[in-house]
């Protein structure tokens, strides 16, 4: 089973952002705990600040991999093409929130992803990666 996970603008900071909101582990070093816990799933990572590196991704292996886990950072909120890009692709994809967005700022409750998602996760830290992760092979 090849699962993608793919992280947006700031997520590169885990570990070093907002410990107070974010926790204090790297995703890198998440990443290496979640790949050892699940050896027989194919586990590929992307992340990146930009919008349309993130849509490049999902086009990519929105038709061969068999799930993808993703935390759209801040874009959530404000990226229509993120949401349309998810809608065009075959493979399901799960959304991610390691932080409770709802117990947040008012503009965080608006999300143009989980409308198009099979589902999402959100505010139980890095353990939704994973939850994600055993919904995708349950499948």
């Amino acid at each position: 089973m090849k699962i993608a996970i793919i992280n947006g603008p700031n997520l590169n900071l885990l570990g070093k952002r907002e410990p107070g909101i974010y926790g204090s582990t790297s995703f890198d070093d998440y990443l290496v705990t979640l790949k050892s816990k699940y050896p027989q799933v194919d586990i590929q990572y992307y992340q990146s600040n930009v919008e349309g590196e993130l849509i490049n991704e999902l086009q990519r292996v929105g038709f061969d991999y068999d799930g993808i886990i993703m935390n759209p950072g801040g874009y959530t909120h404000t990226s229509v093409a993120i949401g349309d890009a998810i809608a065009s692709i075959k493979t399901p994809v799960v959304e991610v929130h390691i932080s409770n967005v709802h117990a947040r700022e008012e503009f965080r409750k608006l999300s143009h992803v989980s409308g198009k998602s099979a589902g999402s996760i959100i505010g139980l830290g890095l353990k939704g990666y994973e939850l994600a992760l055993t919904y995708l092979l349950d499948k």
